[in-house]
């Protein structure tokens, strides 16, 4: 900070001071005094005002060069906001890029398996399936984080949706002899098919992950209620409340090394979206069920997990 800077914002003191002595001074004539009576007293209190103002000045200039400091650090701070966001973009960019690239050699392996049926083929087809279902979940990842995202709702048969999600792992049900009773829901709903055909996906993907034998069963539970189950190795109680947090694998994760923790997380983000509560109930050794309420008309905060 300048002198005259300074000095300049002290205008309005110089003024009132200034007034004052010339309202002393007309005083002072009118009653005949002496112009030195006022003006001696006027000048020696120049000498308190001046030290006033040298001080003031270096307080003053101290707090100037605290904001600049200041706001120099805040613009340092945009500018790293700012590249981390661009950074942040970039890889958005590259990995929807790479998310959507990865289908052209998964489509070109399907079909060269197709023409072929045998053991191999089959196995290779059935982990070619959960190649591109890792693929889905980090398009899904990158659109839930994204700027924008692409919900449609409309009514929708819920067995189409059902169904179709169930053709993508008939291979596995086949290869892996895990049975399915699947009760016809013939009933609509107003949802987004693309992101709650994600969700069943995923949870019949964790279904048939945990069940090494036995079977996986859908039906509806009124009001409007969906309902997987399956007969696997189950959940632990102490894991059962945390199994939608982000990155939670439990004591079945850390057993099989190839769990994330996103598939549910994901599911619980898009539910809370479509306005479907998710929930899960499940005992160690007698399986699980994950249920989906899709009567609900607004999106609600994921809040119950219960026992069995």
């Amino acid at each position: 900070m300048k002198i005259k800077d300074y000095l300049r914002g002290k205008m309005p003191l110089f003024a009132m001071y200034l007034l004052i002595f010339e309202l002393l001074a007309v005083t002072f004539a009118l009653y005949r005094l002496p112009a030195e009576a006022v003006a001696y007293p006027m000048a020696l209190g120049l000498i308190p005002a001046g030290g006033y103002l040298a001080a003031d000045y270096r307080r003053e200039k101290a707090r100037f060069r605290q904001r600049q400091a200041l706001e120099r650090r805040v613009q340092e701070l945009q500018q790293q906001l700012a590249a981390e966001q661009t950074k942040a973009r970039q890889r958005m960019d590259y990995y929807s890029i790479w998310a959507h690239q990865i289908k052209t050699p998964i489509a070109a392996m399907r079909l060269r398996l197709q023409t072929q049926d045998s053991e191999t083929s089959r196995s290779l087809g059935v982990e070619l399936n959960r190649i591109e279902r890792y693929a889905d979940m980090v398009m899904t990842y990158l659109r839930l984080d994204g700027d924008s995202t692409d919900y449609v709702f409309r009514q929708q048969p819920l067995d189409d949706i059902i169904r179709s999600a169930v053709r993508r792992f008939s291979g596995e049900f086949i290869a892996r002899r895990i049975a399915l009773h699947y009760t016809p829901v013939e009933q609509s709903v107003l949802t987004d098919e693309k992101w709650l055909s994600f969700v069943i996906e995923q949870i019949l993907s964790n279904a048939l992950k945990y069940t090494p034998s036995g079977s996986i069963s859908i039906y509806m539970e009124p009001p409007q209620e969906l309902c997987i189950r399956d007969t696997g190795i189950g959940i632990a109680p102490e894991d059962l409340p945390r199994i939608f947090e982000q990155g939670y694998t439990g004591c079945n994760g850390r057993t099989d090394k190839k769990a994330s923790g996103i598939g549910l997380y994901l599911c619980r983000r898009i539910c809370g979206e479509l306005g479907c509560p998710i929930s899960a109930e499940s005992k160690p050794g007698q399986g699980t069920v994950i249920r989906l309420d899709l009567g609900k008309e607004r999106a609600e905060p994921y809040k119950t997990v219960r026992g069995m």
